[in-house]
């Protein structure tokens, strides 16, 4: 057995690996795991270390936050000749609770530091500890004892972890080439995953796009075992009717988004949050400001525009206006130290190939470069900070949850009308992918898993599935987007309306409630006494993208070079005479439908892109 551990100080895990092998001894072999973690450094860069023993070997990499929860990255607790030793990563924000249970059940083993504390409450408690834990974490424990092993994800999904489940064990890890990276793990494209790579957003949890390898769903809890593998969710949503007054609902509302942004304050003060001037981000900073003001602390926030915007912004629906000058309006109300990055299409161009890094997975071109580079200027000046993403998802902040005619197709109702990429299939992988059939099958599958409230008005039960549908898939896109990219610089980035107190109240708030107002106005309703009029008043407007015929021509060049040059590893994957067709359609703006929310046209290349960047520069064995 060794324990091979390097860096020092208080450390929070923000990296995670593992390799159980049921039947050969690997206990020599921790070379292999250190070489999974060091493809982690920028997630951790603070601190390493790996276990080993004759079964199983567990790696971290660290992230120094300056939170309390003392040092130790990794907890060991020997029974004989066997030990229990667990991981984890991501911040756990019940830690002095779970601490004053571990010291109240009298234990003579030191409970100090955040993963001597969860080894504790799993002792006690076996698998059911996870329901102890509120945070964003994933979590591993070898229970050598039983030869066991348990994996288990946050209840919302806010931090990943992949595994790849082979005959005599398992290899684990918090992202995708930390798993590829070993010898036993190959990586070779999933034929029927390519919808779910040319749009993320209808991937189901638990689905990568490789051969192999699976992402541990949101609560789930997975068990290893040499006779096999089990799975439950330890958390989820139950349906039931809402009692509660409008102004009863907003108050509460506004105290459990307090409660959130407080206990995340609370396991290590950030010094940072993102600021579009929206109301998500406004009341996320907003409480955030007033919760450090009382300790004589100022928020630093953060707006991103782009160089091009004076030249070619134009309004869309989704996008009606440019973030900046609200962004700067709500600082100054707010009283925060404010700072706008201002990114060319060179910039985002420059930082495309570091996210696909980050990613392991095909990403999203510059909707992930643009958050990666204002993620790079949060890390200069903070390890923390907070966001208000995913309000939209739980409040109904996108227009298509006011559109009658879109709620009411037998279908995603964030999917326009406009083409998919995969109809582009070349004609024989159409024919395997079926991909008409894929997204019905998804949709109807997702639909089974709606909780119910028997004896629900219709049109209230309808939107309990459009909300439902908009948890899965897109809101997945969104979270893990953020985790990659701040992740990739070290910053640990906390979402309070992730709560799963919040998001059980809400789910059960009915439709006319949350949209009483117009967009999010219980949200509105909730926050007015400390939002600027500015945001109050402001139409909703998502992340922002650039708009820029630069961006769209270099699009629009690799793409026609993917579909035409015999060099392109994908030019026999698509019909090259129909996506020539797009592609010139696109280039001479004459699309037959708008993408969802106005987006360019030439954005719907983007998967194309970068779908051939993933599989060449990770070697990716194609079907």
């Amino acid at each position: 057995m060794s324990d091979d551990r390097a860096g020092t100080g208080d450390q929070r895990m923000s990296g995670i690996a593992g390799w159980i092998d049921f039947r050969r001894d690997i206990g020599t072999r921790s070379s292999i795991l250190r070489a999974m973690t060091g493809t982690m450094r920028d997630r951790g860069p603070d601190s390493a270390g790996v276990w080993m023993s004759a079964h199983a070997g567990l790696g971290y990499r660290g992230l120094d936050t300056g939170a309390p929860g003392g040092s130790g990255n990794l907890a060991r607790v020997e029974f004989g000749d066997a030990a229990v030793t667990l991981v984890h990563a991501g911040p756990i924000y019940n830690l002095r609770e779970l601490r004053r249970a571990v010291e109240a059940a009298g234990t003579r083993r030191r409970a100090e530091s955040t993963p001597e504390i969860l080894l504790e409450t799993y002792l006690r408690h076996g698998e059911r500890f996870v329901e102890q834990l509120d945070g964003m974490f994933t979590v591993a424990v070898w229970d050598g004892r039983h030869r066991r092993l348990l994996l288990a994800r946050d209840r919302l999904g806010l931090k990943p972890l992949y595994y790849h489940r082979y005959a005599d064990g398992v290899v684990f890890a918090s992202e995708p080439t930390a798993v590829l990276t070993h010898p036993l793990v190959t990586a070779r494209l999933e034929l029927a995953a390519l919808p779910i790579v040319l749009q993320p957003r209808l991937t189901r949890a638990g689905e990568t796009p490789l051969v192999g390898l699976r992402e541990l769903a949101p609560a789930e809890l997975l068990g290893c075992t040499a006779e096999g593998t089990t799975s439950r969710r330890y958390w989820e949503l139950t349906s039931a009717p809402h009692h509660d007054s409008f102004d009863k609902t907003a108050a509460h509302v506004r105290e459990l988004l307090e409660e959130s942004v407080g206990r995340q304050l609370a396991t290590g003060v950030p010094g940072g949050a993102m600021l579009s001037g929206g109301v998500d981000s406004t009341s996320v900073a907003a409480l955030a400001a007033q919760l450090l003001g009382g300790g004589g602390q100022r928020l630093d926030t953060y707006c991103v525009e782009f160089a091009s915007d004076p030249s070619h912004f134009t309004p869309t629906e989704l996008r009606p206006d440019v973030d900046a000058p609200y962004a700067a309006a709500a600082a100054e109300f707010l009283g925060t130290r404010h700072h706008t990055l201002t990114a060319s299409v060179e910039d985002l161009l420059a930082a495309i190939p570091a996210t696909r890094r980050a990613r392991g997975l095909p990403g999203w071109g510059q909707f992930d470069a643009s958050m990666y580079l204002i993620f790079q200027q949060m890390r200069e000046r903070s390890v923390v900070a907070l966001t208000g993403e995913a309000a939209d998802e739980f409040l109904g902040g996108y227009p298509y949850f006011f559109k009658a005619d879109r709620l009411e197709r037998d279908t995603f109702p964030w999917i326009g009308d406009g083409p998919r990429l995969v109809d582009y299939l070349a004609p024989e992988l159409r024919d395997v992918v079926r991909p008409a059939a894929d997204e019905r099958d998804r949709y109807h599958d997702l639909l089974g898993q709606v909780p119910r409230l028997p004896g629900e008005d219709p049109a209230d039960a309808r939107m309990r599935e459009v909300f439902y549908l908009g948890m899965a898939g897109p809101l997945a896109v969104i979270l893990d987007r953020k985790e990659r990219m701040s992740m990739a610089h070290g910053l640990e980035v906390r979402v309070p309306f992730c709560d799963h107190r919040l998001v059980e109240y809400l789910w059960n708030v009915p439709w006319s409630m949350k949209s009483a107002g117009g967009v999010k106005g219980l949200l509105k309703a909730a926050m007015a006494d400390l939002l600027p009029p500015g945001t109050v008043n402001r139409r909703k407007s998502a992340y922002p993208h650039v708009q820029s015929p630069r961006y769209d021509e270099a699009l629009i060049r690799e793409a026609t070079w993917i579909v035409n040059d015999p060099a392109s590893s994908l030019r026999a994957m698509f019909d090259t005479a129909r996506l020539n067709g797009l592609i010139r359609q696109i280039t001479a703006g004459r699309m037959d439908s708008e993408l969802p929310g106005g987006a360019s046209p030439a954005h719907l290349l983007i998967q194309l892109v970068e779908l051939r960047a993933w599989i060449e520069e990770n070697k990716v064995a194609l079907p």
